[in-house]
């Protein structure tokens, strides 16, 4: 039975890769909109399809989110922080150059972990480290396509900071392995909240559109809706051996994605930076996933 329910939670972790696939797609979609305006409106749709959930379990919902404050703090400044700079990015860089930047974050999880203490510094982290590197340094690099374009310094830089900010809360995260996963709507909710105070301090409001309005419910339904309490439960209760090699699928898929959709061009830099990147990851944890093989 216990085998049982950790194979169902690894299911609930694959949904979350496969909706965070979608961020970025979706995000073009919605185009136009100022990054915090995007943000409070994705996570309110987030919110309110949380609390749909959550209702038939009435007042037991409502106890699970009396948690100390830390880990409060840890989720809502995570998962603003990341959006923000995530929607800033693909609205000043290139969607598939910034999207695979922003997913080096799986590689940094394992570094990271290394670095953490009780951790230990491998050779395989290092090369990873350095493949993932050469792979963001060729976007980087990536001469743009006009003569007179200017090189999105900002935006790149902001999807390396996502990287590192999803990385960081992630491995800083497994210190709350007990609060509940239900947690993540009041979370929701208080990102949009942000995200709406930002907005109106810094941002001149934009009118929605029709097809916006299609992709905010869908971000908010999928991508910074259901996929945070997918992953947070098999985080938790799931395979983590195979959580971690499954994650390479999504920048895989998130550049697939754009490219046969038209949003991006398919170029030879591309697949090198993807195959880079990828493959940082994956070189990252090969020791790991051996020594990993009679986990449960």
């Amino acid at each position: 039975m216990k085998a049982h329910s950790a194979s169902r939670a690894t299911a609930f972790g694959v949904v979350a890769i496969l909706l965070w696939a979608a961020l970025a797609l979706l995000t073009v979609r919605a185009g136009g909109l100022p990054p915090f305006q995007l943000l409070a409106l994705s996570f309110g749709v987030a919110f309110v399809g949380g609390v749909c959930v959550l209702l038939p379990r009435g007042r037991a919902a409502l106890a699970e989110m009396r948690q100390p404050l830390r880990p409060w703090l840890l989720s809502v400044g995570g998962i603003f922080s990341y959006h923000a700079l995530y929607f800033y990015a693909l609205s000043h860089a290139p969607a598939a150059q910034a999207s695979l930047i922003a997913y080096l974050w799986p590689l940094f999880i394992v570094v990271f972990s290394a670095l953490a203490p009780g951790g230990r510094l491998h050779a395989r982290h290092i090369a990873g480290a350095v493949l993932g590197l050469a792979g963001t340094a060729l976007i980087a690099l990536e001469r743009p396509g006009a003569d007179d374009a200017v090189w999105p310094v900002a935006g790149i830089a902001a999807a390396f900071g996502c990287a590192l900010i999803w990385s960081g809360y992630s491995v800083l995260n497994r210190r709350y392995a007990d609060a509940p996963s239900s947690m993540m709507v009041g979370v929701c909710g208080l990102v949009a909240l942000g995200g709406a105070a930002c907005h109106a301090a810094l941002e001149t409001t934009v009118p929605v559109s029709g097809a916006q309005w299609g992709a905010i419910v869908l971000l908010g339904l999928g991508p910074t809706g259901l996929a945070f309490l997918a992953w947070d439960y098999a985080t938790k209760h799931g395979h983590l051996s195979l959580l971690g090699p499954l994650s390479y699928l999504a920048p895989l898929l998130s550049t697939l994605l754009l490219v046969v959709t038209g949003a991006t061009p398919a170029t030879l830099t591309l697949l090198l930076a993807a195959l880079l990147i990828i493959g940082g990851s994956m070189v990252a944890t090969f020791g790991k996933r051996r020594a990993a093989r009679g986990e449960a």
